[in-house]
């Protein structure tokens, strides 16, 4: 094998020297020449192709990103004039409820005064008859009181003394 590998540094040597082909300035312009043919068309292709593309998706991006935001601005929007609505037919709603409570209990009060008189007015009318019957009663009594003031006295006369008096002398000591 290493006759082979000999032969074949010998074939290397007799084209030329032994070192890189990009070192050897003989090459250099050829190389120059395509060096500047690809740059050409990188250049071309970056220019015509990739970057517009890629312009255009950035740009894309940009516009759904800002329609994004308009969006959802405007359901901001939306959903605060929702809220200020509700809010507001809240307290519509809260005062309608305090008014009827409101009236409910003035309608409760006027009625409770209506009984609250209908129930005076009864117990007046029984207190006035209860207070007739009590004078009358009073009355009564105090008009036989004079009838058992002398059948006291009679009574009385008549177990001390043993003898009964004469009405003249039980209407005199029943007015003294």
């Amino acid at each position: 094998m290493t006759e082979a590998a000999h032969a074949a540094a010998g074939a290397a040597a007799e084209h030329g020297s032994g070192g890189l082909p990009q070192f050897d300035l003989a090459q250099w312009p050829g190389q120059m020449v395509w060096m500047l043919i690809i740059f050409g068309i990188l250049f071309f292709l970056f220019s015509k192709v990739f970057v517009p593309k890629l312009g255009g998706t950035i740009s894309a991006r940009e516009d759904r990103i800002s329609g994004d935001i308009a969006a959802a601005r405007k359901m901001k929007e939306e959903s605060e004039a929702q809220a200020a609505a509700v809010a507001q037919e809240v307290a519509q709603a809260r005062a309608q409820a305090q008014k009827l409570a409101g009236d409910a209990k003035a309608k409760a009060k006027a009625e409770s005064a209506v009984r609250q008189a209908e129930e005076e007015a009864k117990l007046a009318k029984s207190l006035a008859a209860a207070e007739v019957r009590i004078f009358e009663a009073r009355d009564k009594a105090l008009s036989q009181v004079s009838g058992i003031a002398s059948d006291t006295a009679e009574a009385i006369v008549a177990k001390l003394t043993g003898k009964a008096a004469t009405a003249a002398e039980l209407k005199a000591a029943v007015k003294a």
